[in-house]
C-alpha cells in the first residue's frame, strides 16, 4: 500500500514538473505554442488602422515558418472592437478569461488601452506594445509595471512640431483639430511646450468626438480664426475629411498631420479626394520605412516585407500601417526570445523593459529599439518629412523624441 502511494506521489511529482517544464501552468502557453491576443478596429471610423494588426498577423506567420521562437508557433488572435472603448473591454476580457491568452500584445488606441489597463495589471497579464503613443503608457510605468508602449509618444511628436514652427515660421496664425481625448490633448500639450513663449500663435483650437460624423464646422471655424497653419491632430477619416473641407472653402493652410494618418496610401486618398495642392506640403514624423518610397526600391528590409506580404497574406502591401503591425510584432518576437526557453508572463515583461534591438528591418536606418526599467519608451527616434509631389521627401537627421 505504501509503495502505490509512494508511486503515486512520484508520478504527481513528475507530471508538476512536465507541466512546469512545459509552460502548461501559465495560461496561452504549451510546448508547441504561445498564444497571445488584442484588439483592433475591423470595422468603425477608424477600420484603416486594422493594418496594424493584419501586418503582425503576417509576420507572425513567417517566424511560424521558419520554426517559430524556441519551437514554439505563436498564435495571434485579435479582435474587433469597432474603436469603441467599452467593446475593447468586453473583447479584452473574452481574450484573457475565455481564449485564456498569455499576454495582449498591440490593441490599438489610447483610449481603448486605457479602459483595459487596469483590469490587466490587476491581474498582472502583460499589455505588450500598446498601439498607442499616449505618454502614459511609458511615463506611469511604476503605478502600471505590466504595461508598455511602442511608436514615438504624442507629446513629444507635438513638441517637435512646435520648435519647427517657432523656428521656421515665427508669425504662424496657428489652428488645431484635435480629437477631444487623452490622445489629442497629449499632442497638443506636446504643441504648446515646443512653442514654448510663442504658444500665444495657437490662435483656434477645435476639438471633435470620435462618434462625430465629420468636422465641417471646426474646419469653417478654423478658417474664419483666419489660420494659415493647420495642424491635424486626428485619425484617418477626419484627417482626410478636413483636407476635403478646407479645399471646399478655397483655404489652403500648410498642414501638419500627426503621424498616425500620415501614412502614403492615407495621404494618397486624401489628395485623390482634396487635390494636389491641397496636401502639397504637409509636414509630419516619420520613423518606418515606407514602401511606396522608391528611396526603399533595394532595401532588404522592404524587400523582406513585400516577401512576407505577398506569400502570408497580409493585406495591401502598399500600407504603412502594415510595416508597423510588423515592426512591432519583431520586436514582440525579440523580447519572447529574450524572455527564455520556458517563457513566463513575468520574464517577458523583464525582456520587454530591458529590449536593445538594432537590427529592425521595417525601421528608418540608425534606429534601435530600447528599453530599461526606467524607459519604458521603445521608439524615441525620428525625422521630419514633408510632402511633395504625391509623396513624402524625409529631411534633416534622426532626433530624438522625448
Amino acid at each position: 500500500m505504501k509503495r502505490k502511494i509512494y508511486l503515486s506521489l512520484c508520478a504527481a511529482c513528475a507530471l508538476v514538473l512536465v507541466t512546469v517544464a512545459t509552460g502548461a501552468s501559465t495560461p496561452g502557453l504549451t510546448s508547441s505554442e504561445i498564444l497571445i491576443g488584442g484588439t483592433t478596429p475591423l470595422s468603425g471610423p477608424a477600420s484603416a488602422y486594422q493594418s496594424v494588426a493584419k501586418g503582425a498577423a503576417a509576420y507572425f506567420r513567417y517566424v511560424n515558418s521558419k520554426g517559430g521562437v524556441n519551437k514554439r508557433k505563436i498564435k495571434y488572435v485579435y479582435k474587433d472592437d469597432g474603436y469603441d472603448p467599452s467593446k475593447t473591454a468586453d473583447r479584452t476580457r473574452e481574450l484573457v478569461q475565455q481564449d485564456k491568452v498569455f499576454a495582449i500584445f498591440n490593441s490599438l488606441g489610447t483610449e481603448h488601452n486605457l479602459a483595459t489597463r487596469a483590469y490587466l495589471n490587476a491581474l498582472k497579464i502583460p499589455q505588450l506594445f500598446v498601439a498607442s503613443g499616449a505618454t502614459t503608457f511609458g511615463k506611469d510605468s511604476k503605478q502600471y509595471p505590466w504595461t508598455i508602449g511602442y511608436q514615438p509618444n504624442y507629446r513629444a511628436e507635438g513638441t517637435i512640431y512646435g520648435r519647427y514652427i517657432a523656428k521656421t515660421s515665427p508669425k504662424a496664425r496657428i489652428g488645431v483639430l484635435y480629437q477631444d481625448d487623452d490622445y489629442g490633448k497629449d499632442l497638443m500639450a506636446g504643441l504648446r511646450n515646443g512653442l514654448g513663449k510663442k504658444a500665444k500663435l495657437i490662435v483656434s483650437k477645435q476639438g471633435y468626438d470620435v462618434t462625430d460624423p465629420d468636422v465641417k464646422s471646426q474646419v469653417a471655424k478654423l478658417k474664419a480664426a483666419k489660420v494659415n497653419t493647420l495642424m491635424l491632430f486626428a485619425t484617418p477619416k477626419f484627417a482626410i475629411q478636413s483636407f476635403v473641407y478646407a479645399s471646399n472653402l478655397g483655404w489652403r493652410p500648410k498642414a501638419y498631420v500627426n503621424a498616425v494618418s500620415s501614412a502614403a496610401n492615407i495621404m494618397g486618398l486624401a489628395t485623390v479626394a482634396a487635390g494636389k495642392k491641397q496636401t502639397e506640403g504637409a509636414l509630419s514624423i516619420v520613423f518606418l520605412k515606407d514602401p511606396t518610397d522608391t528611396v526603399w526600391k533595394k532595401d532588404a528590409g522592404v524587400k523582406l516585407y513585400r516577401s512576407i506580404m505577398k506569400k502570408f497574406k497580409g493585406g495591401n502591401p502598399n500600407d504603412v500601417y502594415a510595416v508597423y503591425g510588423m515592426s512591432v510584432a519583431h520586436t514582440f518576437v525579440a523580447a519572447l526570445k529574450k524572455a527564455g526557453k520556458n517563457p513566463t508572463r513575468a520574464s517577458i515583461m523583464r525582456a520587454a523593459t530591458s529590449l536593445n534591438v538594432k537590427n529592425d528591418p521595417f525601421l528608418l536606418p540608425g534606429m534601435s529599439v530600447g528599453t530599461s526599467g526606467s524607459d519604458h519608451f521603445p521608439l524615441d527616434q525620428a525625422k521630419l518629412q514633408r510632402y511633395h509631389a504625391g509623396h513624402w521627401v524625409s529631411f534633416g537627421g534622426l532626433f530624438r523624441v522625448r
